[in-house]
Formats: structure tokens, sequence, C-alpha cells
């Protein structure tokens, strides 16, 4: 049987064919109208349509950053592509004929994580997806955990800096505005500014504006500034997981997301400040912090079997 899932992100809309194994058997690719949130269900059927030519797909799996309500069909709020009470699935089966489920795009990757990646054998399951923001989810006693709305498991959002920076979402001293691929950026600016000896590296690559590429460019290359960029989102990581652990308990966090390709840099870090802020260490199993297996298709796979499992 083969799905489609599709995963729209704020630059690109990426989509494949998946089978039953969780293996994608064909890929497509479109720039995002981010700019132009009511063209984004066009995009997403024209490259349906171009993957379906001689398939036959029995249904679509689409993951957007963004809360998606209980039904699985309208994004009630998407900060980064300006969605507000978007019927996304009408419009889209719409426009293939096909059915269509509509799933948080940082839940579809959790789902495929833990179906065919780093959380296969695992029972209670926390992901976080660390790019642009933070985004999360959760799987328990194998089986995605939604809430009652379904706009559960919004980690980035959580408030851990009260009167701290402001949020995308509206709030102010959210999690991601610490722990993200964007936190990273604000804080090798900071540096490099104050403190540019520390950044010669680094404002050597980047010329003019610092952006993500750069920062961990010049980590490889030995810049302190950056290298000091990366060990603040860690602790900002592991402290996070911390606070999660003493609510959920899961077995198993797994990591993804952009920011993630540079895990050499913080990873280990993120876990050492897991370990020493953990509430009741010493006695307690220490939940294993994974990187994700599926790297950018994740959500791809995740959300093609959540079609199939509709």
């Amino acid at each position: 049987m083969l799905t489609i899932g599709v995963d729209i992100g704020g630059t690109k809309v990426a989509a494949g064919v998946v089978d039953d194994d969780g293996t994608i058997v064909a890929q497509a690719l479109k720039p995002t109208p981010a700019d132009r949130p009511d063209q984004v269900a066009a995009t997403v059927a024209e490259v349906v349509r171009e993957l379906a030519q001689d398939r036959e797909i029995e249904a679509v799996g689409v993951g957007a950053a963004g809360f998606v309500d209980e039904t699985r069909s309208i994004v009630r709020f998407a900060p980064n592509l300006a969605w507000r009470e978007e019927p996304l699935q009408k419009k889209i089966s719409g426009l293939i004929g096909l059915p269509v489920v509509i799933e948080n795009d940082a839940n579809a990757m959790a789902w495929g994580e833990a179906r065919f990646g780093a959380g296969r054998g695992q029972s209670h399951i926390v992901c976080i997806t660390v790019g642009t923001g933070i985004g999360g989810g959760f799987v328990f006693d194998g089986k995605l955990f939604r809430g009652h709305w379904g706009m559960g498991a919004e980690l980035g959002h959580m408030q851990v800096v009260p009167h701290g920076r402001l949020c995308g979402c509206g709030q102010i001293g959210c999690w991601e505005q610490y722990a993200s691929g964007n936190a990273l950026v604000a804080e090798a600016r900071h540096i490099a500014a104050v403190q540019p000896k520390r950044a010669e590296i680094l404002l050597g690559l980047a010329g003019g504006t610092i952006e993500g590429e750069e920062v961990t460019e010049a980590a490889r290359l030995g810049d302190e500034a950056s290298l000091l960029a990366f060990a603040s989102i860690a602790d900002w990581l592991g402290q996070g997981m911390a606070d999660l652990a003493a609510v959920l308990d899961p077995g198993c966090f797994i990591v993804g997301g952009g920011v993630s390709r540079a895990a050499e840099f913080f990873l280990d870090r993120t876990r050492e400040t897991f370990a020493r802020r953990l509430t009741g260490r010493g006695h307690r199993p220490l939940a294993e912090i994974r990187l994700a297996e599926l790297g950018a298709s994740a959500g791809v796979v995740g959300a093609a079997d959540l079609a199939r499992l509709r």
C-alpha cells in the first residue's frame, strides 16, 4: 500500500511516496509560498499529483507547522505561515480527490521516528525538533498523544523565563527563544557584538549578517563564540528535558530538526545537563537521549504512515 507524506515547512514543501515499511520510493520538493498562505494547498496538490502519476495512492498525510485540531483537518494557528482557522484538509482533499489527514509536523516526525527510526522498541518517547523554533511530539504506549483538542506537545512554547524574550507566538520567555536555531544565531551574534575577538573566525566567515550555517562552520573551525553559543542551547535543552522528565517520565528523548545536524557541538553537553538537572537524580533511571535517525525525511514518513492508519 502506497501513501504520500507531505511536510510543509516555512521555506519548502517536501513530499514522498512511502510504502508499508516506511521506505520512501519517490520524492518531490517545491518552495513554500509562505507570503501567500492561501496558495499552500495548491502547492501541496501540485506536488501530490506529480508523485501520484502512474501510482496507486491510497491517502495523503500532511505535516503542518501549527496547531491542528482534534479532527486532523483544521490548522487553528500557524505563526510562521499566517494560517488562522485554515480548513487545510478540505482544501487539499478537494483538489486531489484523495483522503487527507492533517497533523502537526513535529507529531508526524515523532511518529515516523517511533515507527521506523530512533524510537523503535521504545514505548514512551518524547521527540524534540530543534530547528528555527522548537516542536515536539509524544508517543506513549505506542500511540501518538495529541491532547484533548489535538494541540498537545507544543514544547517550544513552554514559558521558561518570566518576562523573557518576545516569541513569535505572541507570548514571552518561550523555550524556543533560548534553545532553537534562532536562539543559537542570536547568542552567536550577541557574543560577536560584545566580544568580537572571541568571534574572529565567525565574523570572517559571515562577512555581513551571521546566520546558522556560518555558526556551525565556525564551530567546526574552533571559533570560541560559536562553541559558546552551542553550549548555551545545549544547557537550555538539557534543562528543558529534565523538566519534561519530571512530568512525563519518558524512556527516551529523540532530538531531530535542522540543528540536530550539528549534534557534535551540543548533544553530549545536553545529556550532561539533563543528568545534572534531573529531579531525583541517582534514584531513578536516566532516559536515553538519542539523535533522530530519519533526518529530514521523518516528517514525510510519519505523515504518510498516519494517513495509512487513519
